[in-house]
């Protein structure tokens, strides 16, 4: 009977996202300062999932609260679609990714600088799901890496009260003026990525402040 109510625990679990996996425990008991993570931001050519293609992955590690500009990665991919109304924001032309590697050798570059990394965006969900979808299409595997959100994680410094109005999400653009970060490579891969690294050893000092300092602490 315990065998089996064991099992149903590992499978309610699963599906809530709070896996068992003894991988997980021993990473979620890591301390942040230690942990290599990769703060990601892809550009694409709009916000359908099915429709549209990355055109650009921009990343950095983050670890030791140190961002290392020489461990990055930013390639371009050939594009089979193209939008010119989101090309006013992201700047990408139509013939510039020409002679760029295609999306199944982008991924698997990706995946190698990836590795067992947390994965840190903004708006985490939009990016690794657009990459789940090119993976899916190249009959690769979806991501398993843990993922954090800074839209989420600044919400999680902010002071709870009635006398203060409280959004349901916040622009990489408000945590930039919040914390008084450079936006002049907005809009690329590699500079939101950048942008978004600063926001969150920010947001880590924050946090430090209501005593939420483990890994564990932060995926509550």
């Amino acid at each position: 009977m315990n065998k089996f109510l064991k099992k149903g625990q590992t499978v309610l679990l699963n599906f809530l996202g709070k896996s068992e996996n003894p991988y997980e425990k021993e990473l979620l008991s890591k301390d942040i300062d230690s942990t290599r993570f990769v703060v990601l931001d892809t550009e694409t050519t709009g916000f359908d999932y099915v429709k549209d293609r990355i055109l650009c992955i921009g990343a950095v590690v983050l670890q030791n609260n140190t961002i290392s500009i020489h461990d990055s990665f930013e390639v371009y991919i050939q594009q089979e679609h193209y939008d010119k109304t989101t090309a006013k924001i992201h700047g990408i032309l139509k013939d510039f990714a020409l002679d760029k590697p295609n999306e199944l050798q982008v991924l698997q570059q990706f995946l190698t600088f990836l590795g067992d990394s947390i994965i840190i965006a903004h708006h985490t969900v939009f990016d690794v799901t657009m990459i789940n979808k090119a993976l899916e299409r190249n009959g690769l595997p979806s991501l398993t890496n843990k993922s954090l959100d800074t839209a989420v994680l600044y919400k999680k410094t902010l002071i709870v009260s009635h006398l203060f109005e409280s959004k349901d999400t916040y622009s990489l653009d408000e945590l930039a003026d919040k914390y008084d970060i450079s936006i002049k490579d907005r809009h690329t891969a590699l500079g939101d990525a950048y942008i978004t690294a600063i926001a969150f050893l920010k947001i880590i000092k924050k946090l430090e402040a209501k005593k939420i300092t483990t890994l564990k602490q932060l995926f509550k």
